[in-house]
């Protein structure tokens, strides 16, 4: 058997304010920290072994004694959205933020996107995603116009429920409108059920901008590497050097991915995202829901490392933040944290770039440098 990485996006779990967070309105955030002393103490023993609570002090995770390569990570370029976050991770740093509408669609895009989509919609507002079906499903059944909301990420949002708009065609709709927009993300959210019970069905679409150049996924592949995406990963990457998807729309059918993948693949690189802790939790400032997602994913952490092998290395981290002690319920500018284990780690401390992430991978991976991408590898100061 080859060699294996696999790096895992704990989705929102940011670790700390970036130096210029006060400019996105998220001075102070600490997602993990602030969400372990709202649940009065995390319970997470295999992150914790890890060394989870060595990069700082985090209220029910004592510092590893014996830990494997941890520390923060930080953006250099600017946003605090999961395309970006997962672009720097594989050495893609924007040079500008995608554009946002945290006040909705002004009327001349609308214009053009009730014209992509043949018909117009309601809403029209920054939204959360779950809020905004609850307070305008019913009048979009009567209606049949499209739920369209925004945030204060680089997103335009289309939610229509599955007797008004088959989920196919919802996809297609969403693709109309990636062609007229210039944001980060359109996002189709297809749901189901009555006013007072609806519920976002699993067939949720990511349609991301390609990124700006290439990255380490597809300098891994030139190089013979297959790339394999857990989740929405291929979808940020517009499938940009990617050989394989695998499914991930919840943590447990990601989670069953990756096991999957652990038991059959020989060689490669896997690249997953777990969503819950943003998608179902985070925004929602759900803090036992988001206790809990971290939960099961540290069983499922501590199921993964019995099966690496020495020539394997996993890569716990994160893409941005999203404090559930913020004002607001979206995304926060935040550091990551970063826990890798493979032979040699020393359990040394590495504090540095998302972008440290992608080129640490292609170190271990193959011999082929990149040297046009940014990042240093950990694996070289182990």
């Amino acid at each position: 058997m080859g060699r294996r990485v696999f790096v895992v996006v704990l989705d929102a779990c940011g670790i700390g304010a970036l130096p210029d967070a006060a400019d996105y309105g998220d001075a102070g955030a600490n997602t993990l920290a602030h969400l372990a002393e709202l649940a009065g103490g995390l319970d997470l023993p295999v992150l914790g072994s890890l060394g989870l609570g060595s990069i700082l002090p985090l209220r029910g995770v004592p510092a590893a004694s014996d830990p494997v390569l941890h520390g923060r990570l930080c953006a250099q370029g600017p946003g605090k959205d999961s395309t970006a976050g997962h672009w720097e991770l594989m050495g893609v740093i924007a040079s500008r933020a995608a554009p946002t509408y945290p006040h909705g669609l002004p009327r001349e895009l609308l214009e053009r996107v009730e014209t992509a989509i043949g018909g117009s919609v309601i809403c029209n507002r920054p939204y959360n995603g779950i809020a905004a079906i609850e307070d305008y499903g019913a009048e979009h059944l009567a209606s049949g116009r499209p739920i369209l909301y925004t945030s204060q990420d680089s997103v335009v949002q289309l939610a229509c429920h599955v007797e008004v708009m088959a989920v196919a065609d919802l996809h297609a709709a969403c693709a109309r409108v990636r062609a007229v927009v210039d944001v980060g993300r359109v996002i189709a959210r297809p749901f189901e059920g009555e006013p007072g019970a609806f519920a976002r069905r699993r067939e949720r679409r990511d349609l991301a901008l390609p990124p700006p150049g290439p990255s380490r996924l597809d300098a891994l592949h030139d190089a013979g590497v297959a790339v394999h995406s857990v989740g929405k990963v291929h979808d940020l990457f517009a499938d940009a050097g990617i050989d394989a998807t695998h499914p991930g729309a919840t943590n447990a059918e990601a989670i069953a991915s990756i096991e999957l993948l652990l038991a059959e693949l020989e060689t490669g690189f896997v690249f997953a995202n777990l969503v819950e802790t943003d998608q179902r939790y985070g925004h929602r400032k759900d803090v036992a829901g988001f206790h809990g997602a971290l939960r099961e994913i540290d069983a499922a952490v501590g199921r993964w490392l019995e099966r690496l092998g020495p020539e394997d290395m996993l890569v716990i981290t994160a893409d941005h933040g999203c404090d559930p002690a913020a004002a607001h319920s979206d995304h926060t500018r935040e550091s990551v944290p970063l826990l890798a284990s493979f032979a040699g780690h020393g359990g040394r401390r590495h504090d540095g770039a998302l972008a440290d992430v992608g080129a640490s991978v292609q170190a271990w991976l193959t011999a082929v440098p990149a040297p046009q991408l940014p990042g240093r590898s950990f694996i070289d100061d182990a």
